[in-house]
């Protein structure tokens, strides 16, 4: 009973959205937090920057 519910499709799903975040992908793994930090404080560098030195 259980290996008929592994193969039992899957339901359809806007743009494919479902299957999309079933798949494992290759690469480094990064948190959706670390990344807007990262943007953030490159953001807070370059004002800092034009403080500093005017143009």
């Amino acid at each position: 009973m259980s290996s008929k519910k592994k193969n039992a499709p899957l339901p359809a799903s806007s743009a494919g959205l479902l299957r999309f975040f079933e798949d494992e992908t290759r690469g480094i793994k990064i948190k959706p937090q670390i990344v807007l930090a990262i943007a953030g404080a490159m953001i807070g560098v370059s004002i800092i920057i034009r403080i500093v030195f005017p143009v």
